[in-house]
């Protein structure tokens, strides 16, 4: 049930984000023991819209939703793959990045939504590489531009054919007269450390740099002749997999399709339960705890799989926010709620707690971090109410603490039925945001006071009055304000901007430390939303509008 962008076009098909290997139109996944290869052959009439043929490996959305779900398979279905090769099913041509004319069609929100889902498909690999034991190898058998360089980049290490004409490069700037989208310029800075004169030439550079001196500016790790390049690669592919401590005998978890209902309101799933209401702008995300007893042992979760409730959460919230994200543009505010047994909740965090270096909990912890930190930088207002019923604990309370405001309510007359806070040692280190920090440290500018107040705090339940002291919550409200202070708040919001919304809130989210991929989502980003909305790039004789056309752009000079 898509927001239709335009009430005079029919709405284009909902984008959905589940995929099975067996239907790939992109990649093909192989094993070879410790070792994963993804390849990319990109069908060309395989485009997620039409109107554009995806030629030379290059990608749209549907593209990159292949390549996550692939990850994801490794990740879970796969303990004792150590290393995953990226490379091309293609000769010549590894990857010539993100599809031109699918930019050139596209609306701005579309380019925005691509970037973003894209960003963080490639921050989830360096996620897996910091925390799974997974490293990746780029094996750059073919010319790598643009896209395809930053899908590179991502990589633990990158390795380019040398054979004359094979080449690295960032073009959008020269080309298109756009920033390249998904962190090429800070990763080139902030993790292959190219000194920022050659940066400066090799970002304006169309042809790219090839051979010895890609190496030698620190663009790749190596440079292998043709044949020598596939041995080179199963060199490194085993030399990394044997650092890693994933198991080599473990049977793998089957990530079994999500049971979701799209109804006429909204999306239903077993945990989570999404209201959409068009007239108010708004989204209820209900994120329910287990609704019976869990695995209390190791032998316990692995058997439950994929429907180890920490597990399946993170999964069914992770598509509900995608699915709100590319599907309901307008929808600019998300009131997140929970329901349920918070001792539920305390009792899956303990056992996680307990196996946390279980390869299987320490995917699950990754899936669910990377959840919580789709919240963090997704351009809607977040807003958590605390109600009776609510179960905002240990895992769970990291929804409160993501959110721009919490309300709590206050029952005077009955602090029985009043809702309680309870905070876990999870909330201290499990989830730490893009800026590397708890969302905990982030809400207190790592005031080791203020932190140390709500430690000691673990292990009781908190009404609003005590959270509130504590700072957990933005205010705590008693029964006779709360509709009318809920309802004014909310209508204030929504009666405001939403352009100047998204740039408060991804300041105020990230404020203090800055770290690489807060840097991709936040001034990087930024500048290219402005830049994409540009007529140097996207008017009628912009670079993007005329690329392919034999037509030069025609650029308005002012530097503003």
């Amino acid at each position: 049930m898509p927001t239709a962008p335009n009430p005079a076009e029919p709405a284009p098909p909902p984008v959905t984000f589940e995929r099975d290997p067996a239907h790939y139109r992109h990649w093909k996944l192989a094993f070879d023991g410790p070792v994963a290869t993804l390849a990319m052959g990109v069908d060309e009439e395989g485009g997620l819209r039409p109107g554009y043929t995806l030629k030379l490996n290059s990608y749209d959305l549907g593209v990159d939703i292949e390549l996550h779900d692939a990850l994801q398979r490794i990740r879970f279905e796969h303990p004792e793959v150590r290393t995953v090769v990226i490379t091309s099913a293609r000769d010549r041509i590894f990857c010539s990045g993100a599809n031109i004319f699918m930019l050139g069609k596209s609306s701005h929100a579309w380019k925005v939504n691509f970037c973003k889902f894209t960003n963080e498909t490639r921050n989830g690999i360096e996620d897996a590489s910091r925390h799974s034991g997974l490293k990746f190898i780029a094996a750059c058998n073919g010319t790598t531009a643009g896209g395809g360089y930053e899908l590179a980049l991502a990589c633990d290490e990158i390795v380019l054919v040398d054979d004359r004409s094979s080449a690295v490069s960032l073009p959008e700037v020269p080309l298109l007269a756009v920033l390249p989208g998904t962190g090429g310029l800070t990763r080139v800075t902030d993790k292959r450390r190219v000194r920022r004169d050659h940066a400066d030439i090799f970002c304006l550079t169309t042809e790219g740099v090839r051979g010895q001196r890609a190496r030698d500016w620190r663009l790749v790790d190596e440079v292998v002749k043709p044949a020598r390049f596939a041995e080179h690669v199963r060199e490194r592919a085993q030399a990394l997999a044997a650092q890693s401590d994933r198991p080599s005998d473990a049977a793998g978890i089957t990530l079994t399709p999500l049971a979701r209902k799209v109804e006429d309101n909204g999306y239903r799933y077993d945990t989570v339960h999404v209201d959409v209401d068009p007239d108010t702008r708004r989204a209820t995300i209900t994120v329910a705890a287990p609704a019976s007893d869990q695995p209390t042992d190791l032998p316990g979760l692995l058997a439950a799989g994929a429907q180890w409730w920490p597990l399946k959460m993170a999964r069914e919230l992770d598509d509900a926010i995608l699915t709100l994200r590319t599907n309901h543009l307008d929808i600019g505010m998300w009131i997140l709620k929970t329901e349920g047994d918070a001792a539920q909740v305390l009792a899956a965090d303990a056992l996680m707690d307990a196996n946390a270096s279980h390869w299987f909990v320490r995917e699950t912890t990754g899936m669910l971090r990377r959840t919580l930190a789709r919240l963090d930088v997704s351009s809607r207002s977040l807003f958590a109410l605390v109600e009776p019923g609510s179960c905002f604990a240990g895992t769970l309370l990291e929804l409160a603490l993501v959110a721009d405001r919490t309300y709590m309510l206050q029952l005077p007359d009955s602090p029985e039925a009043a809702p309680r806070l309870h905070v876990h040692s999870a909330n201290f280190s499990r989830y730490p945001m893009p800026n590397g920090l708890t969302r905990l440290a982030a809400r207190f500018y790592e005031d080791a006071s203020d932190i140390a107040a709500v430690r000691e705090a673990v292990g009781q339940p908190l009404d609003a009055d005590q959270a509130e002291q504590l700072g957990l919550v933005t205010a705590a409200l008693d029964d006779i304000d709360w509709d009318d202070e809920i309802r004014i708040a909310l209508e204030e919001r929504a009666s405001l901007s939403p352009d100047a919304l998204t740039g408060l809130e991804a300041n105020l989210r990230f404020g203090g430390k800055e770290t690489m991929e807060t840097r991709i989502f936040g001034r990087l980003t930024a500048w290219q939303n402005w830049i994409f909305n540009r007529p140097n790039a996207v008017g009628e004789q912009g670079a993007l509008k005329v690329f392919g056309t034999g037509n030069k752009p025609r650029f308005d000079w002012d530097r503003v």
